[in-house]
Formats: structure tokens, sequence, C-alpha cells
């Protein structure tokens, strides 16, 4: 079966947060996490109420104002989640979590390729199945790098979920550039990422479009090295474009201006 390895990646991913948090005092919980807003309980209801609603399960009704972190459709929904599941004991939302992921991994073993082929919704709009699940992935490992920062127990995990995640966010650097930066006709990036699953990544602006392109002609109008892991968690909104920037890790070459844009542009989780 062509997409086994998604199978793989979500099982890697939910049995890393499962062992995590496995044996918590309660309090342990309650700690914020890099996640804008949530609790270690919180993103735990999230990833638990995501996946009983793919397997049939309502959405819960929202009771108030949203906060202010939420600022679009499927934060909204996620919130819905959250405060259905704040008076929850974490002991028994993570045997929810077990129970409900490992439905989800029935499920999909149960597919077929062209199940996994199927056009339909998603968070991110119509969509191939394997590109939700894929996104499913993107998720689930970044809040794992939240729950684990949290609890102050990083861990080198360089697993299926890391690879998706930065796979991700380099292929939506061309979006970045044409779309968002708002840079001339001609401008050009390197992106170099430093660290196990480093890259260089080159875009320009052709035709008001950004692209990715396999080498440039002259020096890039902007040049930025940065660690792997810092690169995503900006992507993924974890940290500040201004923290980004002044890190010592980050080194940039070029316009100061251009980037501070690449830096605001960056952050692309929904």
């Amino acid at each position: 079966m062509g997409y086994q390895w998604i199978i793989d990646g979500l099982d890697e991913t939910w049995s890393s947060v499962a062992s995590l948090l496995a044996s918590r005092p309660e309090e342990d919980f309650d700690r914020p996490t890099p996640c804008p807003g949530w609790s270690v309980r919180d993103i735990l209801s999230h990833l638990t109420g995501f996946e009983e609603f793919l397997n049939g399960a309502p959405v819960p009704t929202f009771e108030g104002p949203f906060p202010d972190y939420v600022r679009n459709d499927v934060g909204r929904f996620n919130e819905a989640f959250v405060q259905a599941a704040r008076s929850v004991r974490g002991d028994d939302l993570l045997e929810r979590f077990r129970g409900v992921t490992g439905e989800s991994l029935d499920r999909l073993r149960a597919l077929s390729d062209a199940d996994w082929d199927r056009v339909g919704w998603s968070p991110e709009g119509e969509r191939p199945y394997h590109r939700f699940q894929e996104t499913r992935i993107l998720d689930a490992w970044i809040h794992l790098q939240d729950l684990r920062d949290a609890l102050l127990e990083p861990d080198d995990d360089h697993g299926i979920g890391e690879e998706v995640v930065v796979n991700r966010f380099e292929a939506a650097l061309p979006y970045i550039v044409g779309r968002r930066m708002g840079v001339g006709e001609g401008f050009t990036l390197q992106v170099n990422l430093v660290g196990r699953l480093g890259r260089t990544a080159l875009v320009r602006v052709h035709d008001g479009c950004g692209e990715a392109v396999a080498s440039l002609s002259q020096a890039p109008d902007l040049e930025v090295t940065t660690p792997v892991a810092l690169f995503w968690r900006r992507a993924a909104g974890r940290i500040s474009a201004e923290a980004w920037l002044a890190t010592s890790a980050t080194d940039v070459r070029g316009d100061p201006a251009a980037a501070r844009a690449l830096a605001d542009a960056l952050c692309v989780m929904i």
C-alpha cells in the first residue's frame, strides 16, 4: 500500500505523545505551551477531539466569545473541542487519546488506494485524503514538540514527522515570497537550513509569482541561514519574527527590510 508511510508517521507521533504524557501529575496538564493560548491539556484535547470528529463524533457547541488567539474558522472549530475538555482530568483525556488514535489507525489501515486518493474536505480546503492525513502528521508532530517544550523534555525526534514539517514549510517559500512579502519582480531569496534535514532553498519572483529554482545567476537579494528547528518553529508561529531574526543562530545577508518582511510572512500555520 503506497501510503503506509503516512500510517507509520501518525503511529510514531501519536505513540510519542502518549509515552510523554503517561503517569504525569495533574498539574503538568495545566502547563502553558508555545502554542498560543493552549496548555498541555488543551493540545491533548485538540488532538483527541479532532480524531474523535473524524471517527464520527459531533463538534461540541462553543460557549461564550472566542479568545483573541482564535482568528479563523479552523481555529473556532478547534477551540470547541478544547473548551469541551477543560474539565477532564489529564489521565482520563490521555486514555481517550489512546483509544481514538488506535481506532484511527485501524480505519486508515483498512483504506484502499482509491480511498487515499479521493478528494474531499480538509481544513486546507478540498484535498486528496492522503494530503489531509499528511497534514495530520504535521499538526501532531508540531504539537508533540509543543508538549516537550512545555514539560522541559526536548528530544531529538527525527522521524517521519520532522521530514513532513520541514518539507511542507520549504514548499511554502515560493508562496511566501511571491504573495506575502511584498517584494518586486526579479527578487531572489536563498534560505540555508542547517541541521540533519539541512538544505538550500532558492526562490525568485517571476511574472509576479514566487518560484523555486535550482540555481541563481548572481548573489541573492536576501540570504538567510538558520537552523532547521528555528525555521519550522517560526513557520509554525512558535517563535516571533523578532526572536527569529535576533538569535545569533540566524544569519541575514541583504536588505534588512526584506529580512523583516520574510520573518513576518514566514508564519503559515492556520
